[in-house]
C-alpha cells in the first residue's frame, strides 16, 4: 500500500450535478470554490474552443486561492453548428433553444481541465480534454414544448435542457459520453486524475 498523501483536490465548479458525477466515481474533492468568470463567447470562437478556454480560466482563477492543491474545472457548451446555445435564464430562451433543437442533431462540448501544482513555484502543470457527444431531439410539438418549459428545470442549463432530467423523454438518440451531456465526462475525468497520479478508490 502506497503511503504517499493524497493531493487535495479542488471542484471549480457552482454546479451540483458535477460534484454528484465524481462522487459516481468514489471522487469526493476536498472543497468546492466556484470561479467566477465572465462566459461571454469571443468573436468568432468555436463551440469546443469556447468550452476549453472557459474550463482553463475557471481552474487558473480558483488555482490562484489554492496554489497547493489539485483544480479540476469544466464547462459545458451546447452548439447547433457554429451557434453556441445560451445557458437559458429566461422562458423566451428556453423556448427559442427548444425549437432550435427539434428535430435535429446537435453536438454537446464537454472542456475539462485540472491543473496540478509545481513543487518549484512555477506555472502549474495543465492536463485537458474536449470531449464530444452528439444529440438527436425528436422533432417537439408545441404542447411538448410548453410542458417542458412550465417545469422549470432548464434553468441556467446549456442549451435548455437537462438531459438527466424530464428532457430525457425528449432525446431520440444520443453518440458519445452521456456524462458529459450531464456536465462532465467521467471516463476522460478520470483519465486524466488517475493518469497524474490521483489515488483510485
Amino acid at each position: 500500500m502506497s503511503m504517499l498523501k493524497a493531493p487535495r483536490l479542488v471542484l471549480a465548479s457552482a454546479s451540483p450535478r458535477r460534484l454528484d458525477l465524481l462522487r459516481q466515481i468514489a471522487v469526493v474533492p476536498d472543497a468546492v470554490d466556484p470561479a467566477d468568470i465572465d462566459e461571454t463567447p469571443l468573436p468568432e470562437e468555436l463551440p469546443p474552443q469556447h468550452a476549453l478556454r472557459v474550463a482553463g480560466e475557471k481552474a487558473a482563477r480558483v488555482a490562484e486561492r489554492h496554489p497547493d492543491s489539485w483544480v479540476l474545472a469544466a464547462d459545458t457548451v451546447v452548439a447547433c453548428g457554429r451557434r453556441i446555445l445560451p445557458k437559458a435564464e429566461e422562458e423566451a430562451q428556453a423556448r427559442q433553444c427548444l425549437r432550435l433543437l427539434s428535430g435535429r442533431r446537435h453536438r454537446v462540448f464537454g472542456g475539462v481541465v485540472l491543473l496540478l501544482p509545481s513543487p518549484d513555484g512555477t506555472p502549474p502543470r495543465r492536463l485537458e480534454r474536449v470531449v464530444r457527444t452528439d444529440v438527436t431531439f425528436k422533432a417537439l410539438s408545441d404542447d411538448e414544448m410548453a410542458s417542458y418549459v412550465a417545469c422549470g428545470e432548464w434553468r441556467g442549463k446549456a442549451g435548455g435542457y437537462a438531459i438527466q432530467g424530464r428532457a430525457a423523454a425528449l432525446i431520440r438518440w444520443i453518440g458519445g459520453s452521456y456524462s458529459n451531456v450531464v456536465g462532465l465526462p467521467l471516463h476522460e475525468v478520470a483519465g486524466l486524475l488517475f493518469g497524474a497520479g490521483f489515488p483510485r478508490p
